[in-house]
């Protein structure tokens, strides 16, 4: 009997920011790191900050003397943000005293490597870095994975949507949600048994997660037969967009489903909700107190009106408004 091996897919090359404002020691750790790694750079605080949030670097090697921001800032920030907490960051330095290194750990540094280094040594610690980035990610997805569907689970969206409710404000972004609910699911789980419903919502499930193009979309199990969609950067008109493709792309599963009222197959009803980049303050009455401004709970609430509008609307629609 002949064995075949398995062709395995390419390895993904682990992401590296090197920031420093020399560009003669950028190159040097760019040569060290240029064959295995896909290497991005930073000559300045704020713009390292911006590769972070952009390209979610497995490792940063950061400089600390630095002209505005110092590594020091640049690494407590990097701490205080969500959506880049869990990037380890190494310090490359010509300081050498005890001082900057008890800074540098205390700030959440996980090693401090002093100038002029040795290639071989900073490649064998960037390799410890990595290995253990990996097998804290493998264990962070385990804990953020909806255990039926595969996809993302309740408590990784809320942890989501806040941190990009806050960059959204931060930045001056629009940001959208689409909550999505399963036609008359319980009718689907009586005609067919709740095997054929758990088979149902995965498919469903994998359907609305390959709708998704842009690494920062993010779809999740909210509970039951409902969905969601975070899409940071996305105005209603991309948001609706996104949201007649998932709809029509879940007809398109041609899953039977007899007892629905409004399809021979699974449909979905979708409700979305979208804050401008520009959030605007009404202009309170003199007697008034100042208006509290909308809160991503009041996005939320606003999106599941319109799955509610959209289901006693007919279903098998979506609809959608700004907060």
């Amino acid at each position: 009997m002949s064995h075949t091996m398995p062709i395995s897919a390419p390895a993904i090359k682990p992401k590296i920011l090197i920031v420093d404002d020399q560009p003669i020691n950028v190159q040097a750790l760019h040569q060290v790191f240029a064959d295995g790694y896909q290497i991005f750079m930073a000559t300045r605080g704020e713009q390292a900050l911006s590769v972070c949030a952009s390209k979610q670097p497995d490792l940063v090697l950061l400089d600390v003397e630095m002209p505005g921001m110092d590594g020091f800032e640049v690494c407590e920030r990097l701490r205080a943000d969500p959506l880049t907490r869990d990037i380890p960051v190494i310090f490359v330095t010509a300081h050498r005293d005890e001082a900057s290194e008890t800074r540098g750990l205390e700030l959440g540094a996980v090693d401090f490597i002093s100038k002029p280094f040795n290639p071989n040594i900073v490649r064998a610690r960037v390799k410890t870095q990595l290995t253990l980035k990996a097998q804290a990610d493998l264990l962070r997805s385990w804990a953020y994975l909806d255990g039926l569907t595969g996809i993302c689970n309740r408590r990784h969206f809320d942890e989501q949507l806040k941190a990009e409710w806050e960059r959204s404000l931060r930045e001056k972004t629009p940001l959208s949600v689409l909550m999505l609910d399963v036609d008359f699911f319980k009718r689907y789980n009586d005609r067919y048994g709740h095997q054929e419903g758990d088979k149902c919502l995965r498919l469903v499930a994998c359907c609305i997660q390959s709708s998704l193009k842009r690494p920062a979309d993010m779809a999740a199990r909210y509970g039951g037969e409902e969905f969601v969609c975070l899409l940071p950067n996305t105005d209603l008109e991309g948001a609706m967009q996104l949201a007649h493709a998932v709809g029509q792309s879940v007809m398109d599963l041609s899953i039977p489903h007899s007892d629905s009222l409004v399809a021979p197959v699974i449909t979905i009803s979708i409700g979305a909700c979208a804050k401008p980049a520009e959030l605007t303050s009404v202009v309170p009455h003199a007697a008034a107190q100042e208006p509290t401004p909308p809160s991503l709970e009041d996005l939320m609430r606003k999106a599941d009106g319109h799955l509610y509008a959209a289901k006693v609307a007919g279903r098998n629609k979506a609809l959608g408004g700004v907060l």
